[in-house]
C-alpha cells in the first residue's frame, strides 16, 4: 500500500494506491464520513489479483482540494475529478467502486461516462432516482433520510451538532461496525478547520444534481437489509435504471457499513463481477 497525491481537476487529492501501475486501474470512492482508507482490505486483496487499485479522499476530505463555495460540491464537480484521476493514472477505461455518498458520484459518473467505464459497483447506495422515487413515496425511506435536513442546515447547525461532546453524534453513526481506532481517526481529520463543512457541503449542494438516467454499464449492487439510512423501497428499485447485466446482492443483517463489517464477502462479489466481459 503506497501514500500517493493526485494533481487533478486543479486539485491535489490524498490517495492510496496498491497492485502494479500496469493493471486494469480500479477506483474506489468513499463516503461519508468516511475517507479513502475505509478501502483498504479491498485494495489490498485486488492488488494480488494484478489490479492497480486506487481510492482518494475525494473533494472536501482531502486538505489539497477544499473548495469553499457549496456550489463547488455539484455532483458535475464530483464526477469531474473522478475522470480527471482516472486521466492523471493513464486509464482510458476503468473499474468503478462507490459506497454511500461515493455510489451516488459512481452512479454518476456511470450515466455521464459509459464509455470510460469497464464495470460499476455499488455498496449500500441504490440509483439515485430510485432514492428520489422512494423519498417521495416511501415513509420508510422518508424517515431514514431525514437526517439530511439537519445536514443541509445553514452551516454551524449540523457541524456543532455532529462534534459536540467529543463527537458522540459523529461516533454514533458507526453503529459500533468500525474499530474504535478507526473511529477516532476519521473524528480527528474531520475536526480539522473547515473538514466538516466541506463533507457537509455535498449535502447542501445536493439540490442542483442533475438527473442521472440509465445505466449500460455492468452493475453489481451489495445492500445491506439492516441498513439504517438506504432502505429495501429504493434498492429493489434500483434495476429498472439499469439496462445491461445487473446483479443485485442483498446481505441479511448486513448494515450501512459493508466494507468494514463484510471485507471478505464483499470482496468475494466485488472480484468476480470485475471480470464480466464488456
Amino acid at each position: 500500500m503506497e501514500r500517493i497525491a493526485l494533481d487533478a481537476n486543479g486539485l491535489r487529492f490524498d490517495a492510496l494506491a496498491a497492485g502494479p501501475t500496469r493493471g486494469e486501474l480500479v477506483l474506489c470512492l468513499h463516503g461519508f464520513p468516511q475517507f479513502a482508507d475505509a478501502w483498504t482490505p479491498v485494495l489490498e486483496d485486488l492488488s494480488t489479483e494484478g489490479y492497480h487499485a486506487v481510492a482518494f479522499d475525494q473533494r472536501g476530505y482531502s486538505a489539497g482540494a477544499r473548495p469553499a463555495e457549496i456550489a463547488a460540491y455539484t455532483m458535475p464537480h464530483l464526477v469531474a475529478d473522478v475522470i480527471a484521476v482516472a486521466d492523471g493514472l493513464g486509464a482510458s477505461r476503468f473499474h468503478l467502486i462507490g459506497h454511500d455518498w461515493g455510489g451516488a458520484v459512481a452512479w454518476a459518473v456511470a450515466g455521464a461516462h459509459a464509455d470510460r467505464l469497464k464495470t460499476l459497483t455499488l455498496l449500500s447506495t441504490p440509483h439515485p432516482e430510485a432514492l428520489t422515487a422512494a423519498i417521495r413515496d416511501d415513509p420508510d425511506q422518508q424517515a431514514r433520510s431525514a437526517y439530511m435536513l439537519m445536514f443541509r442546515a445553514a452551516p454551524a447547525i449540523a457541524e456543532t451538532y455532529l462534534l459536540a461532546d467529543d463527537a458522540a453524534q459523529l461516533r454514533a453513526v458507526y453503529q459500533g461496525k468500525i474499530a474504535p481506532e478507526q473511529i477516532d481517526a476519521i473524528v480527528a481529520r474531520l475536526g480539522e478547520p473547515g473538514a466538516l463543512t466541506a463533507a457537509l457541503a455535498w449535502y447542501r449542494a445536493m439540490a442542483d444534481n442533475p438527473r442521472v438516467g440509465q445505466i449500460i454499464v455492468p452493475t453489481l449492487y451489495i445492500w445491506g437489509d439492516g441498513d439504517q439510512a438506504l432502505g429495501r423501497t429504493a434498492a429493489l428499485g434500483t434495476a429498472r435504471y439499469v439496462e445491461a447485466p445487473y446483479r443485485f446482492a442483498p446481505i441479511a443483517g448486513g448494515s450501512h457499513w459493508l466494507i468494514d463489517e463484510r471485507p471478505e464477502q464483499i470482496i468475494a462479489l466485488i472480484a468476480p463481477h470485475l471480470r464480466t466481459p464488456r
